[in-house]
C-alpha cells in the first residue's frame, strides 16, 4: 500500500480506516495549527523521527483511559501530598523535559523542535495544556497533550524523581472527572499506561467515542482545584 502524501495546500487527510496495518495514514503536510487540530479531531496524530517527513497515524488497536478506570494504587495515593500541583505555568519546560528524557528502546526522542514549537502555539491558543508537579519549588515531573473537545489526548511525560509523573498524571485524571471530559486518548499501548487502567479498543470504536465528543466544549479553567 502506498502511503499519500498530504497537500500542504489542503487540510484534508485520509480517512482514518484508511491507515496501513502499522497505522500510517499519511506523509508530508506541515504542523500548522489549524492542520494538527483537524488530525486530533479525526484521530490522527504525528510522529516520526528526525530527518523523516512528517508521519501521521491512526493506530488500530487505540489505547484510551476512561476517567473512572483509573487506577489510583495506595502508596501512590499516600505519596500524592509530597508535591505541588500547577497547570500551565512551565509549559514549555514540561515539553522539553519530556523530549529530553532517555526512553528504552528509542535512540532518539520523537519530540524535536518542531512538535515544540508547534504545540507551544497550541499552548498559547489554549489548546495545549501542562500539569506540572514541584517538590521544594523544583518542576520534577509532568505531563502535556491536547484537548478535543471531552477529550484530552495525552502526549508524553516525564519524572525526574519516583512517582513525579504517575502523580501528575493522577492530579490530571482527577480534574479532569470534575470538569467533565470523557476520556484520555493514550494513542498506542505501552505496559505503563496499562498499569494505570488504560485498555485498548478497536480504532472503529474509539472514532465513534471521538466523533460524539469532540465538538463539545467544557468551560472551565484550568487551575488547581484539589490536589
Amino acid at each position: 500500500m502506498q502511503i499519500p502524501q498530504l497537500n500542504k495546500y489542503s487540510l484534508t487527510f485520509p480517512h482514518p480506516q484508511d491507515a496501513n496495518e502499522d497505522g500510517i495514514l499519511a506523509w508530508g503536510g506541515d504542523l500548522n495549527p489549524s492542520r494538527l487540530l483537524r488530525a486530533y479531531q479525526n484521530g490522527i496524530f504525528p510522529w516520526y523521527n528526525k530527518d523523516e517527513p512528517i508521519l501521521w497515524w491512526s493506530p488500530d488497536p487505540r489505547l484510551i483511559m476512561e476517567i473512572n478506570d483509573f487506577k489510583l494504587s495506595r502508596s501512590l495515593r499516600k505519596k500524592l501530598n509530597k508535591f505541588e500541583y500547577k497547570f500551565d505555568t512551565n509549559f514549555s519546560k514540561v515539553i522539553r523535559r519530556c523530549g529530553s528524557i532517555n526512553r528504552k528502546d528509542q535512540q532518539e526522542s520523537w519530540i524535536q523542535k518542531d512538535i515544540i514549537e508547534a504545540f507551544e502555539e497550541l499552548h498559547a491558543m489554549g489548546i495545549a495544556h501542562s500539569i506540572e508537579t514541584y517538590q521544594d519549588g523544583e518542576l520534577v515531573g509532568g505531563v502535556y497533550g491536547l484537548v478535543v473537545g471531552k477529550v484530552f489526548c495525552g502526549e508524553s511525560m516525564f519524572a525526574d524523581v519516583s512517582n513525579a509523573s504517575k502523580a501528575s498524571y493522577a492530579i490530571l485524571v482527577r480534574h479532569l472527572k470534575k470538569w467533565g471530559y470523557e476520556f484520555i486518548d493514550c494513542q498506542v499501548p505501552t505496559r505503563h499506561l496499562k498499569s494505570l487502567g488504560a485498555k485498548e479498543v478497536s480504532k472503529s470504536y474509539f472514532l465513534d467515542r471521538l466523533q460524539k465528543v469532540n465538538m463539545d466544549t467544557i468551560d472551565h479553567r484550568w487551575e488547581i482545584i484539589d490536589a
